[in-house]
């Protein structure tokens, strides 16, 4: 049973993103899909993408668009940060210091900062690795993006990522690939593996509302020139290793593989972590 489990969480986790990799790889990389799919936002006589000129376009879908997940990140620092003022104020012994806290509503949230540091410090660390992971890929690969390409009356021959790239240097001056907008949105997915700790019903929800999240992301970057469709695929499949290997480090397997709940539990026996921010099944 333990076995099947466990076959069970890898399959899905791990499994599904790498088929989805060689899928990507050999529907996208190995053939002009791309190359056709950006054909249809291109106007070949003007020689533009005519969205990329929009600028409501750009600000409501390029600029407004990356409030969600900075806000997030910011949300999740800054929790981070509280977390460790109670500990080291201890109300709890200091009564006076209690009530002064109670009375400005600071109680509350410096409790729930206190009982939720792993969470925090979770989706710190996976916004930081989903960051990097992109980053280092883009200075590896040197991909150039479609306007930027002869394909598009650009100055850069067109290339594939596995054609730049390099292990240990920056292989030049192109950072296309994968998709950076859409890797913003589907850094959402850490809420997802937050919600999987505790079992959360409507975790799946989550999951889908990241993932529609950074496809739409990147989609509105491809009508502009700036990406590739298959650039928005590589982002997630990057994107939610990076999370689901963070939270294998904060949480572990047996807590992550538990099923979801049905019904909320009764208060008395929520699983809730404990105040030095540890989950018991952790």
């Amino acid at each position: 049973m333990l076995t099947s489990a466990r076959s069970r969480f890898y399959g899905l986790n791990l499994g599904i993103p790498l088929v989805c990799a060689v899928v990507v790889f050999l529907l996208f990389d190995m053939t002009r899909i791309d190359i056709a799919i950006s054909d249809f936002f291109y106007d070949p006589v003007h020689q533009v993408f005519p969205l990329e000129h929009v600028r409501l376009f750009e600000q409501i879908t390029h600029k407004w668009a990356r409030i969600i997940p900075n806000w997030t990140g910011e949300a999740a620092i800054i929790g981070a940060l509280l977390s460790f003022i109670w500990p080291l104020l201890k109300p709890q012994n200091r009564p006076g210091l209690l009530r002064v806290l109670d009375k400005a509503r600071l109680s509350k949230p410096l409790r729930f900062a206190y009982r939720h540091r792993r969470d925090f410090l979770y989706v710190v660390f996976a916004f930081f690795l989903s960051t990097g992971v992109i980053h280092y890929l883009k200075g590896h690969t040197s991909v150039y993006c479609p306007v930027e390409t002869t394909q598009y009356a650009g100055k850069i021959e067109h290339k594939e990522w596995y054609q730049n790239f390099d292990l240990l240097k920056v292989a030049g001056d192109g950072r296309c690939w994968p998709g950076g907008h859409a890797s913003g949105g589907f850094t959402m997915l850490a809420l997802y593996f937050v919600a999987r700790r505790y079992r959360w019903r409507h975790s799946k929800a989550l999951m889908y509302g990241a993932l529609t999240l950074g496809f739409v992301y990147g989609t509105t970057r491809v009508l502009q020139g700036w990406h590739y469709m298959s650039h928005t695929f590589w982002a997630g499949i990057f994107v939610w290793l990076s999370c689901w290997l963070m939270a294998l480090v904060f949480y572990g397997r047996r807590v992550l593989e538990q099923p979801v709940l049905n019904k909320p539990q009764p208060m008395a026996t929520r699983v809730l972590p404990n105040l030095d921010g540890a989950h018991p099944s952790a």
